[in-house]
């Protein structure tokens, strides 16, 4: 008879960390069926080392980011049973939810693992969103569900945690993944910790921040870039991890890294030769560098840029690659080899960075000329140049302050997300209507030789542009 599967979605019961029930009775049914499932399998399960045919194995995969989402795919792949749990449940791929935040109750999760082979939590945060912590994502919540792991009959977990990490370190996210590697190493079950350097996927987040970096025409790296990474592809680490989960001994811990350390300033000219785009990198202090990261990151939370993220990359993100490429049984794929296939991303990044750079030289144009017509420009030159249109008296002093601040709305209309398109459509009809109206009235203005009409040209292809292209969050 099979065990029971997970319910979906997984109710919220307990918060990550709380007081952890007694074991009901129930726990003891679901180890017994855990084991008669899982014995079964593992009774056919050839292998140490990964060498083998292994039985099919049921897979839990935590995370259906990057990694998890990959792993579910390999896993299937090899003929196994992966069932992968997100944060948000997904009905239409039919994958349930798990919020580390607020974990279910504690039948609930050995409900969850019962009949489960391996654990594999790649679930894992870079910065602390409002609504989630380096604690409970890396630490509490893993940690309840590590102990009903071993509770309900798991075999193994298979735990991503990161190059750097230590309980000790002064890096919320290196301490909270070090916290969670030393508490797994308690619990009392076969496991591996697998530490990853940076790891490059055309689709990644951390990949696609990286050649938008390259592709800038100068970027300032801290230091000139001398800091040493390690990346290595996400199959080669997809590849081990299906390994881990198949091979009948693992090591405790494992570093997953690529063949070589290189400077990071050498890996973003990788990027730049596969994308075809010209750049330099101009060395600035670090003490400059951290500044400026950590007012970056409060300005636009959703990039990647932050004080610790500088001073992760200063920890260093290199190690032996020797344990690694004997585990996959090959050397991992050099950095040279697997960037020279990235040159579609060659627009995303450019316009990564591009796109915003528009929209706000946009917005201070539009900013910046409601004031200047408002204080800075004379008054009396304004109110002639009104009078030629007509407009005169009390008429003209009501149509200079409207279109002023008018200008300063739109300008500041393009700062708020939800607001753009329609921002950038009154933009487009407004630049009309003065065009059209120094046409009628103002003629002249065509043949300025400073071209203060003829520049509505290209401002008007600028705004239909980001009419078309600012539609998706790119910062």
């Amino acid at each position: 008879m099979p065990c029971p599967r997970i319910p979906e979605p997984l109710a919220g019961g307990i918060r990550a960390g709380g007081g952890r029930p007694a074991a009901a009775p129930a726990e003891d049914r679901h180890h017994e069926c855990a084991q008669r499932t899982g014995e079964a399998s593992r009774a056919e399960h050839a292998g140490g080392e990964g060498h083998g045919r292994a039985a099919r194995l049921r897979v839990l995969v935590l995370g259906a980011g990057l990694i998890g989402s990959a792993l579910a795919k390999a896993l299937a792949l090899q003929g196994h049973d992966p069932l992968l749990v997100s944060r948000r449940p997904d009905a239409t791929a039919g994958t349930p939810g798990i919020d580390f935040g607020a974990l279910p109750d504690d039948r609930a999760l050995l409900d969850m693992l019962a009949g489960v082979d391996v654990l594999v939590n790649t679930v894992g945060i870079f910065r602390e969103p409002a609504d989630q912590s380096f604690d409970a994502v890396h630490v509490k919540g893993p940690l309840a569900l590590f102990d009903a792991a071993r509770r309900a009959g798991v075999r193994r977990i298979v735990q991503l945690s990161a190059l750097g990490a230590a309980p000790a370190s002064p890096l919320p996210y290196f301490s909270s993944k070090g916290r969670a590697e030393r508490l797994l190493r308690e619990i009392g079950i076969d496991h591996a910790i697998v530490r990853p350097s940076l790891v490059f996927a055309p689709a990644g987040t951390s990949t696609r921040w990286f050649a938008q970096l390259a592709s800038l025409p100068l970027l300032p790296l801290p230091g000139g870039g001398t800091q040493q990474v390690q990346p290595l592809h996400l199959d080669d680490l997809v590849h081990a991890l299906v390994r881990l989960v198949e091979a009948r001994s693992v090591p405790g811990s494992l570093d997953a890294v690529g063949p070589r350390p290189l400077p990071l300033h050498r890996y973003l000219d990788l990027f730049r030769r596969a994308m075809g785009v010209p750049g330099a990198s101009v060395p600035v202090p670090r003490a400059v560098a951290s500044l400026g990261a950590a007012a970056l990151g409060k300005v636009s939370p959703a990039l990647p840029v932050n004080a610790d993220a500088l001073a992760m990359l200063d920890a260093g993100n290199t190690a032996d690659p020797a344990p690694f490429a004997q585990w996959l049984g090959r050397d991992a794929r050099d950095p040279a080899a697997f960037v020279a296939g990235a040159a579609d991303l060659r627009w995303p990044a450019l316009l990564g960075w591009s796109v915003p750079l528009m929209r706000l030289a946009l917005a201070a144009m539009w900013i910046a000329t409601g004031i200047v017509s408002l204080w800075l420009y004379p008054r009396e030159a304004s109110l002639a140049l009104l009078a030629e249109v007509g407009l005169r008296g009390a008429l003209a002093d009501a149509a200079l302050v409207t279109a002023a601040l008018l200008d300063i709305a739109l300008g500041i209309g393009l700062l708020a997300r939800r607001w753009r398109q329609p921002v950038y459509l009154g933009q487009l009809l407004l630049v009309l209507g003065y065009t059209a109206i120094i046409t009628l009235w103002l003629p002249a203005q065509w043949l300025h030789p400073f071209g203060p009409v003829l520049k509505n040209l290209p401002l008007l292809a600028m705004i239909l542009a980001l009419w078309s292209l600012d539609r998706k969050p790119w910062t």
